[in-house]
């Protein structure tokens, strides 16, 4: 009886953890922080794909159940090194923000955390590469990504 109480109250850790670091962008994926993210890179050989949001922001807001809701992100997501970056923990070094600071915006690192600066939302704003308002323009640049990139071959997606 015991032992059941500490797997149940381990599961229950298991899950908060997750929920805690998908802050409801999708708690079925694996998400990491900014610090776990290149050792496990570089060890897995997956390039990162780094969400960039606010609590406060709106257009962050509107993404954010869409992107949870999406099966396909959480699938693709298994070919990635997934960081969640909420409010202030930005890394402060300007190459995180190609073109600006603005949010929402994700931008995809290679296994060596090389920030891959050519690799935008095809689909979108040219003064804004890294913002994607749509989940089906995310799916599209995480196929490329992961197949450009090395991560999963055309015929795994």
């Amino acid at each position: 009886m015991i032992f059941l109480l500490s797997l149940c109250l381990s599961a229950v850790t298991l899950v908060a953890g997750d929920s805690e670091l998908a802050r409801g962008w999708g708690d079925g994926i694996e998400w990491r922080t900014f610090d776990e993210a290149l050792p496990e890179a570089k060890s897995s050989n997956k390039p990162i794909m780094v969400l960039f949001h606010k609590t406060w922001c709106g257009a962050c807001k509107a993404l954010k159940p869409q992107f949870a809701a999406n099966m396909e992100i959480q699938k693709l997501s298994q070919h990635f090194v997934m960081v969640n970056i909420q409010d202030d923990e930005d890394p402060k070094d300007s190459k995180f923000a190609p073109d600006g600071g603005y949010i929402p915006r994700i931008i995809f690192l290679d296994s060596n955390g090389d920030v891959q600066v050519d690799i935008i939302n095809n689909e979108g704003n040219p003064s804004y590469k890294y913002y994607y308002p749509d989940p089906n323009n995310i799916v599209s640049t995480m196929k490329q990504v992961a197949v450009t990139l090395g991560s999963a071959t055309k015929d795994e997606l």
